[in-house]
């Protein structure tokens, strides 16, 4: 069952999963030539930490034993649907989604990528691509989330940079955010 919320926003996982050479994965929607992260809802009895390893699941093949958590974003992330998109005749109405999004490492190896793992598979076809990348490629109307994502969680992924910056400002301590085990609450 889709949680939405009295805004009309649906809550939603999204999964930047990066390898040891700080590559993403990036995923081919079935037989359309749109690319994305691996995302979806949270159902009504799951953490977003549950949802998130069911979406890993469903639409990589892959299972909690083939990543490593590195974190979370603190707080959900929004986006709206193009109004051509908004199904109206839909109780509630969703009108987009907030998302919370995990960073994982991968250290299982490539061959336990499955796309068709499912019966329905949501990829038909995937790739390691630069950190950034992902803000400019995917649908325009989720652009500012990835930005949004990326950069909150870019600490995470490379902490050397972070440390430097850091020194380079005079700031002292580490840098924020910290890496932590995701938030199980909704």
């Amino acid at each position: 069952m889709q949680v939405i919320d009295c805004d009309g926003y649906r809550a939603n996982v999204g999964i930047i999963l990066c390898n040891a050479e700080q590559q993403l994965f990036w995923g081919k929607r079935v037989g359309q030539a749109a690319w994305q992260f691996p995302q979806g809802g949270v159902h009504a009895e799951e953490t977003p930490e549950e949802a998130m390893f069911r979406e890993l699941h469903e639409e990589t093949g892959l299972f909690p034993r083939h990543v490593e958590v590195l974190g979370s974003t603190r707080h959900w992330l929004r986006y709206r649907l193009p109004e051509r998109m908004v199904r109206r005749h839909q109780r509630p109405v969703c009108i987009g989604q907030k998302q919370r999004w995990f960073l994982l490492r991968m250290v299982g190896d490539e061959s336990d990528v499955v796309l068709d793992a499912m019966e329905t598979p949501e990829f038909d076809d995937w790739r390691w691509i630069d950190y950034w990348r992902p803000a400019r490629e995917v649908v325009h109307f989720k652009r500012q989330v990835y930005r949004r994502a990326l950069c909150e969680l870019v600490p995470l992924m490379f902490p050397e940079l972070e440390q430097a910056r850091a020194r380079r400002s005079g700031r002292r301590g580490p840098a924020q955010p910290q890496p932590r085990s995701p938030v199980s609450s909704r």
